[in-house]
């Protein structure tokens, strides 16, 4: 008799060319993500080869009961590594039937902007530190902190090593190899200053492909702590009081800032930030406000200062940049919920085709 185990691992490749696509979207919160799975033919590498797919949007939130078929686009493919074998995963944006985005796809208008020209033209790379927290599903309180009290203040827990200091780690190695097995661009992880609390890096990715990435990373972090049993938080301040927050710091050049001479179109660029600063801030995630508040290694939500390796500047530049005169720099502001497709874009938009 088979165990549930043996076949949920079964290998379809010996017995059908038919393989399974997880059709993912983002849900009507703007941070819910939802999928579903049907069957393919055979195996697809271009999203363009995937057919459209609908779903009903008046269960997520995105469209009415009396009209409520939504149309899922295909967008990018990344291999699946919880089913394996030519399984994909498949990263898909949301249209009515006639066509139009709906109100909660971010990603249609960002894909305008990385398409334009001059955007194009400057190659814009992205590397997106993405903090959450891991909670007991019960409770709702982070792992490894007694249930309702407290642990020791933080200090030891940053890049922390031993069973009081670091929490989750199974489910933080696990996520950090799916990705790497499903070919998101991930590029490290590490423990984070508050306990129970973890950060992945995405990047360096180009253009549209930051925000496919980031969504199929989080996706996949959730298929895990499901797994697990564990609760996964996207809240930029889970825990009030002397706690860090949690952000999505995001690192960001363009060709001519990583050409020599680039330190002065570095400087051009987050004055142009600076001058957009409450518009962006209105976009950079919910909730945000219990974050920047000026401590725990945040600027006030109220002010914009840049600084070279200031960690409580809205924008931090790097002592390599400064000194090599070229490079990237951090926009330090956007929360752990905000969506990757807003944020990578407007920061396009504004530092190359936003004219003061």
């Amino acid at each position: 008799m088979s165990l549930l185990s043996d076949l949920v691992n079964l290998n379809l490749s010996d017995s059908t060319d038919k393989v399974i696509a997880e059709y993912i979207w983002i849900g009507g919160s703007g941070m819910d993500m939802r999928s579903k799975a049907r069957t393919l033919n055979g195996p697809v590498s271009d999203p363009k080869e995937l057919p459209k797919w609908n779903y009903d949007g008046s269960s997520t939130g995105q469209a009415p009961g009396e009209d409520s078929e939504v149309i899922l686009y295909p967008q990018a493919i990344f291999k699946d590594p919880f089913r394996r074998g030519n399984n994909i995963l498949v990263m898909c944006d949301a249209y009515t039937p006639q066509g139009e985005p709906i109100p909660t796809n971010k990603r249609h208008d960002a894909a305008k902007i990385f398409s334009h020209p001059d955007v194009a033209t400057e190659v814009p790379w992205y590397g997106i530190e993405q903090e959450y927290t891991l909670l007991q599903k019960d409770v709702n309180w982070p792992i490894g902190w007694p249930v309702g009290g407290f642990p020791g203040p933080q200090g030891p827990y940053y890049c922390g090593v031993g069973a009081d200091k670091a929490f989750g780690r199974d489910i933080v190695d696990a996520h950090y190899k799916a990705c790497l097995y499903a070919g998101v661009n991930i590029s490290g992880i590490n423990g984070e200053v508050m306990p129970g609390q973890w950060e992945f890096q995405v990047g360096p990715s180009v253009g549209i492909s930051a925000g496919d990435e980031l969504w199929v990373a989080r996706y996949i972090l959730e298929r895990i702590t499901e797994i697990a049993g564990v609760a996964l938080s996207f809240d930029p301040k889970p825990i009030p009081g002397d706690w860090n927050g949690a952000g999505a710091h995001t690192n960001y050049s363009t060709k001519s800032m990583r050409e020599d001479g680039g330190y002065e179109i570095i400087k051009q660029a987050i004055e142009n930030l600076g001058l957009r600063h409450k518009e962006h801030i209105a976009a950079y995630g919910e909730g945000n406000e219990r974050r920047l508040t000026g401590k725990h290694e945040t600027a006030s939500i109220s002010t914009f200062l840049w600084g070279v390796a200031n960690r409580g500047a809205s924008v931090r530049v790097g002592r390599d940049t400064e000194k090599e005169g070229k490079g990237y720099f951090e926009d330090r502001r956007p929360a752990s919920n905000m969506d990757p497709y807003v944020v990578t874009s407007m920061i396009a938009e504004t530092t190359i085709l936003w004219k003061p």
